[in-house]
């Protein structure tokens, strides 16, 4: 995807669906939705209008993927956001228009697993919800996790605990109430697969008591959109025509790129999909993201401008 390649949708419904999440409703303008498979999701540009800034930022789509009037998207309000969630919280309103990028998925559920368990934390439930309209047709064997705080996520909690019965845990961390990771994956089949979307630290418990139980990788799935983190500033330079950049300590890479209307394709802006990647001619390279293998990060021969920084002062990209 580049920067080029986005639709327009209007927002015709805005809804506070927990005290730290906005749900918004986004619908065609000039041309029917693109159909999505459950785990999609769409990269968003906002703002950009009077010299305010532009923000693009991934949502996972939460409807119904048979549904092709609409898509839903949740947004939480990020403490240290560094831009994107406040717009969409302070700015965005019923009638506003806003760009969207094709769906693309890189969280979709494996069906030929036995079962399906499920690992949400907060907003991180948002993938999921497309998922189980699939998981009750076809009637697959599923369990959904649900990790929240009341007083700041939790949204959609009372529905599907109403709506999935058994097939539903509420974890509520305000009330008290924590999910024994170890003991819900010990009690599994062979041939379950694992799913989880929520802050990096329930990835990582997740997946280190996979490898303690001796679970295979290829059953551990998860999704992150963490974003990039701020860091020192740099500069690049772009062999190819000399153009020099500089990168603030808010901005990432990519998004400076993009501001210079140099179209670096991309599908996730987390360090995940691997899309971005870039050849690094000069300079050491600060590597986030989950995608490359040590040895490609070893080598310092390519980055993944969404997430990765300089290590130093100035950077050499062949671009």
């Amino acid at each position: 995807m580049s920067v080029i390649d986005q639709n327009p949708v209007r927002v015709t419904a805005v809804k506070q669906v927990a005290p730290m999440i906005k749900e918004f409703t986004l619908e065609a303008i000039d041309a029917e939705l693109v159909p999505f498979s459950p785990g999609a999701h769409v990269v968003v540009t906002m703002g950009g209008a009077e010299k305010e800034p532009v923000y693009r930022n991934a949502y996972s789509l939460m409807s119904d993927p048979k549904d092709k009037s609409q898509y839903r998207i949740a947004v939480r309000l990020q403490e240290d956001s560094r831009g994107g969630s406040i717009y969409m919280h302070k700015q965005v309103a019923v009638g506003d228009q806003l760009m969207i990028s094709p769906p693309a998925n890189l969280f979709a559920p494996d069906w030929m697993a036995k079962k399906q368990v499920l690992f949400a934390g907060g907003v991180g439930i948002t993938p999921f919800l497309s998922y189980l309209p699939e998981l009750l047709q076809r009637e697959t064997g599923f369990e959904l996790h649900y990790m929240f705080r009341s007083k700041q996520t939790g949204a959609y909690s009372a529905e599907l605990a109403e709506t999935l019965g058994n097939h539903c845990s509420n974890y509520d961390a305000d009330q008290g109430s924590r999910c024994d990771i170890a003991a819900v994956m010990a009690k599994q089949p062979l041939g379950t697969h694992f799913y989880i979307c929520g802050p990096q630290s329930l990835i990582d418990s997740v997946r280190a008591t996979a490898d303690e139980m001796g679970i295979p990788a290829s059953a551990i799935h998860w999704e992150e959109f963490a974003g990039a983190k701020p860091g020192q500033p740099f500069v690049v330079e772009l062999s190819r025509s000399g153009i020099e950049l500089a990168v603030s300590a808010d901005s990432s890479l990519l998004e400076t790129l993009e501001g210079a209307d140099i179209a670096i394709p991309n599908l996730c802006r987390a360090g995940v999909c691997g899309q971005c990647v870039c050849e690094v001619a000069e300079g050491e390279v600060e590597h986030r993201d989950s995608y490359l293998s040590d040895r490609e990060k070893q080598s310092g021969q390519v980055m993944m401008p969404c997430v990765s920084r300089a290590a130093g002062e100035r950077l050499v990209l062949d671009i």
